[in-house]
Order: C-alpha cells, then sequence, then structure tokens
C-alpha cells in the first residue's frame, strides 16, 4: 500500500461483503495501516471475518448505516471510509423500493454527515453502473446516492473532507451475481437460465474494482466520479464460457428479463461525456460547478453534450468466448470451483 495509509484507520461500511473482504485480505497483506473497520450488521459475517483473517488490525463494529448512532460510534477517530454499504439486487428494491431508500439514500446522507462531522479525510462511495439512466429502483436510489455526494461536496472544503464516487459495472463472482448462479446450476445438472441472449454486461474482478478505489482515493479532487474502462460480453456467451469451462452438457435455456432489468448498462452518460477527462484506463468525470442561479443558461449552454456518445456495455471491447474463458481462469472463484468440481466427479 501506498505510504497515504501509514498509521491510518480506514473504515468501510458494508464491510462483510464481496468487496470488503478482497479489501481487508489486500490491506493485511502490508504492515503499514494501522486499523480497518468492518462495519455491517450482520454479527455472523462479521465472525466468519475474524475466523478467517485473524488479525488484531482488524476491528469490528455492529451497525446499520441507517441509524445516524451507530455511524457515528464507527466513525470516531477515522482517516478514509470506503463507503459500499447498500442494497444491490435488483428484484429486491423493485419489490421493496422504500428499504433501498432507507439504506441507499438516507444511509449514504448518514455516513457523509457523519464523515464531515468527525472530520474524515477522505470518503470514496461505491456506486454502480445502473445509476446512469435508472429505470429500476436500485438504480434510481443509486443515482441519489450519487447526487447526494455531488450536493455535499459543493459545501465541503478540500482542506476539510473530500467526497468523490466510483462507478462500475458488475463484478464478477460478487455475492448475488449471474456467475455463480450459472455455476450451481451447471452442478446441479439444471438448464442455465438466460433472461436475454441479447443482454451486454460489463465484466470486471474484485480486485479491479479494488483498484477503481484506489486510483479515485489517490487522484480524487472533490466531488468527481471515477469510472473504470470494462470489457462486456452477453450473457449468452458467458453462460457458454462456463459450460465449456466446465465441459458442462447443461442446456441453456432463455427466459426472459427479470424485474428491473436493462438490455445493456450505461457506466458514462452522454451528458457526463461532456465534462469527462478520458485518462488510458478510466473516465474521470468532474463535478458539476453551475449554481442556482439558471437566468444565464437561458442563453448559454453546452453544445458538447449533443457530439458525443455514452459509454455502455454494447459499445465497448466485446470479449469472445476465448477471451471470456480466459478471464473467468484468473477468478480465484472460478479455479476452486472448478477444483472442488473436478474432485467430486
Amino acid at each position: 500500500m501506498s505510504e497515504n495509509f501509514d498509521d491510518k484507520v480506514l473504515l468501510i461500511t458494508g464491510g462483510t461483503g464481496s468487496f470488503g473482504n478482497i479489501v481487508a485480505k489486500r490491506f493485511l497483506l502490508n504492515d503499514e495501516i494501522k486499523e480497518i473497520r468492518i462495519f455491517s450488521r450482520d454479527e455472523k459475517k462479521q465472525d466468519d471475518m475474524r475466523k478467517l483473517y485473524k488479525n488484531d488490525k482488524l476491528k469490528f463494529y455492529i451497525g446499520d448505516v441507517r441509524d445516524i448512532h451507530s455511524v457515528e460510534n464507527a466513525m470516531r477517530g477515522v482517516d478514509y471510509v470506503f463507503h459500499a454499504s447498500a442494497l444491490k439486487q435488483v428484484p429486491s428494491c423493485e419489490f421493496f423500493p422504500l428499504e433501498a431508500v432507507k439504506t441507499n439514500i438516507l444511509g449514504t446522507e448518514n455516513v457523509l454527515s457523519s464523515a464531515i462531522q468527525q472530520g474524515v479525510k477522505k470518503v470514496i462511495c461505491l456506486f454502480t453502473d445502473k445509476a446512469a439512466y435508472p429505470i429500476n429502483a436500485m438504480g434510481i436510489s443509486k443515482a441519489m446516492m450519487e447526487k447526494i455526494v455531488a450536493a455535499k461536496s459543493r459545501t465541503v472544503g478540500l482542506e476539510e473532507t473530500t467526497l468523490c464516487c466510483t462507478r462500475y459495472g458488475n463484478v464478477m463472482a460478487s455475492r448475488g451475481s449471474v456467475i455463480p448462479l450459472f455455476i450451481e446450476q451447471i452442478k446441479s445438472g439444471q438448464p442455465i437460465t438466460v433472461t436475454d441472449p441479447k443482454m451486454t454486461r460489463f465484466l470486471m474482478s474484485l480486485e479491479e474494482a479494488v483498484d477503481l478505489v484506489l486510483f479515485a482515493f489517490h487522484h480524487a479532487q472533490q466531488g468527481d466520479l471515477f469510472v473504470q474502462k470494462a470489457p462486456a460480453s452477453t450473457i449468452l456467451d458467458l453462460a457458454q464460457a462456463l459450460k465449456e469451462l466446465f465441459h458442462a452438457p447443461n442446456e441453456i435455456l432463455t427466459i426472459g428479463a427479470r424485474h428491473g432489468e436493462k438490455l445493456f448498462e450505461t457506466l458514462v452518460t452522454r451528458e457526463e461525456m461532456a465534462r469527462s477527462i478520458e485518462l488510458e484506463n478510466y473516465f474521470k468525470i468532474t463535478m458539476d460547478n453551475r449554481n442556482l442561479n439558471y437566468e444565464k443558461y437561458l442563453t448559454l449552454g453546452n453544445k458538447k453534450t449533443l457530439l458525443v456518445e455514452e459509454y455502455t456495455s454494447s459499445n465497448t471491447n466485446m470479449l469472445s468466448i476465448p477471451e471470456i474463458k480466459e478471464k473467468l481462469l484468473k477468478l480465484d472463484f472460478i479455479q476452486n470451483e472448478l477444483s472442488t468440481w473436478r474432485d467430486g466427479k
């Protein structure tokens, strides 16, 4: 890790999830960080992490981002925050949208307000491609999370707390994602259920998600949003790639889209592209600093918004089936699943 983490305290909200685990694993390989606080409401997952890592630098805080008092308790003495706590499942948010409001929107407000109050140096918030042109409750709540960060950023000086966002596409093999589902179906001999063969999704590893957050940590200015360029594939090709890796005879069955699903995902909207800076592996989207004085914008607009194209899972680099297999084989999760599959046959 960089010297920026020397003797520092890091808080990860939603820290028992896939992201929190991979961050803990990476940071604990080094000695310079002082403490990593895992904040979540799931005591069972916290105990699992405690037993897995057996490291005194990991401190566990039971709480909920919905409860400002539990957030404040965990925030005292913290230098940096990675805010990963959220309801992330599209169907569950569709059926319980108010719960998405409470956790994703109000919870983010609690985390940011507490961080600013406690003098935290930097807060990096983890968001999703579904926040761009949202059509479902989860995406709408994530878009509102980004708006809250932007609004707070306008009122906080850089010398106080730096607030920034990251937005990424599907994280491969993360909890609740489609890859573990496909593998479970393969191993149980069931059909592999594909929603729409033409549906495309970005493919990003957990390690790449951490790299994005760390890049934002080192380069963010107030209110910035960082997006990592990522390849994509169709859901049909992803299913076929897994079939070939497991040498599985399972049929692929088309079942139709779930509640609130898009045919393709957008990582950067057309409007955001107009104020983005393209880097080698990332887009940096600067905050819209216009104020509430709308009068001057009646005669002066931004023509650039009409000249750019959004960045989506349908116009990015599309992976072939062999390329998908190569990317999948780099995942420890896939290697472990293949190993147990061979041993069990």
